[in-house]
Formats: C-alpha cells, sequence, structure tokens
C-alpha cells in the first residue's frame, strides 16, 4: 500500500541551534518532512521560491529580511505556501501584522512541542493554529473591541516592500554600500530610498529611523545594533 504524501517544511530561523532542535521534533513525525533550513528571511523566500514546500516555519526576527517582511513576499509570489510565524514575543501587534499577511498561525516559542506539528498538520489543510494564550486573547480582544485595529498595521500600511527593506538595513546599521550589494541595487537608488523614508515618516536621523523599526515591528530590539 502506498504511504500517504508528507507535508514538506521549510525551518526559517537564525539560530543554528533552535533549528537543530526545530528538526529533531518534526523528524520524529511520520507525516512531515524537512526539506530545508533558511538563517534569514531573504533565504527563506528564496528557497520557498525554490522547493514551493507546503509550510514555512518562520521566525519574526532575523537578519536582513525580517520574518514578517518574509511572510508577505513568500504569500505573494507562492500562495500555495503556508506560513507559521514561531516566536519568543507574543505582542497584539505582531500577531495581528501576520494576521493580515496571511500567515496560517502564531506559535510562542514557550508552547509545548506538539502544538508545532498539530499546528502544521492544520496549515496544510488550509486552517489556522494559534498558541492557546494567543487564542484565547484574541478571543477577549473580539469580544470586547471587535474594531480594534493595530498599532503595528497603522505603521507599516504606509511603506512600500522595498522601502521596509532598506528601514531594516538601516536599523540593523549596514552602510548603503552594504545595503546596496544585498538588495542587489545601486548606492544611488539606497540613498533615494533612505531619502524617501525621511520624509514619509518625518524622521531625519539614523537613530529615528532606528527607533522607528522597533516601534514597528520591522527589527526587534533584540537584533538592534548600536549607533555611534
Amino acid at each position: 500500500m502506498k504511504s500517504a504524501k508528507r507535508i514538506t517544511v521549510l525551518l526559517a530561523e537564525d539560530h543554528m541551534i533552535v533549528r537543530e532542535g526545530l528538526r529533531k521534533l518534526l523528524d520524529a513525525e511520520s507525516d512531515i518532512e524537512v526539506i530545508g533550513e533558511a538563517a534569514t528571511g531573504r533565504q527563506a523566500v528564496a528557497m520557498t521560491k525554490k522547493f514551493h514546500p507546503a509550510v514555512v516555519i518562520m521566525d519574526i526576527a532575523m537578519p536582513g529580511l525580517n520574518g514578517l517582511e518574509a511572510t508577505r513576499q513568500i504569500r505573494k509570489t507562492v500562495p500555495t505556501t503556508k506560513v507559521l510565524i514561531l516566536s519568543a514575543h507574543s505582542d497584539d501587534a505582531y500577531i495581528e501584522k501576520v494576521t493580515e499577511l496571511g500567515a496560517s498561525g502564531y506559535l510562542i516559542k514557550q508552547s509545548s512541542s506538539r502544538f508545532l506539528s498539530e499546528a502544521i498538520r492544520e496549515a496544510q489543510k488550509g486552517n489556522t493554529f494559534f498558541s492557546p494564550s494567543i487564542a484565547k486573547r484574541m478571543s477577549d480582544q473580539n469580544q470586547k473591541s471587535p474594531d480594534r485595529k493595530g498599532v503595528l498595521k497603522k505603521k507599516v500600511t504606509q511603506l512600500s516592500s522595498r522601502e521596509i527593506e532598506v528601514l531594516q538595513l538601516i536599523a540593523e546599521g549596514k552602510a548603503n554600500k552594504q545595503s546596496a550589494t544585498d538588495l542587489g541595487i545601486s548606492i544611488k537608488t539606497i540613498e533615494k530610498h533612505r531619502d524617501h523614508l525621511m520624509r514619509k515618516l518625518n524622521i531625519h536621523d539614523t537613530a529615528g529611523l532606528t527607533r522607528y523599526a522597533i516601534e514597528a515591528g520591522i527589527i526587534e530590539s533584540s537584533v538592534q545594533l548600536t549607533i555611534a
């Protein structure tokens, strides 16, 4: 008898020890197959385009391209792939943003490991899955204020995808030359994006842009670089 097709999974997480732990957990599941690992958001997007996994497990705080923007790009370019967010943070703003972006669920890293495989199976079916504590909070909030809008959602909707990429690189302390190399565009184009960002946000220094990126969830404070 032919065995059922396994659910293919890509792990997108910048800490190798976490990826190894996730792979070990998922390798124990007979119906799930980890087909690749990405250490950055940009790698996650490229590998998803190449391998078309059924599900991507996505961390939020990753260098170069954060998990939120990587999720947006994946959902746009490979809509058949489902994205599950796995993060140490459970801020309402992050949860609202990933829901807006079309993620299939949100798990906090403090959750029981059994929820991960359950979430993957639900995502593959086209359903959503949230850690129990998040699901309860979402239910409570919907009952109390169904029209509530997230601060993060408001902050980033005015920025284009490319502007978000450039803003993250600025906030990570990358020089214009390095940012241009990372994005495959000219230094002059990077400078134009930087000028547009400052005018659009009415912020006129790197420290201010970095603070904005943290507040908007484009990077987490844990990956912020010190600005001289």
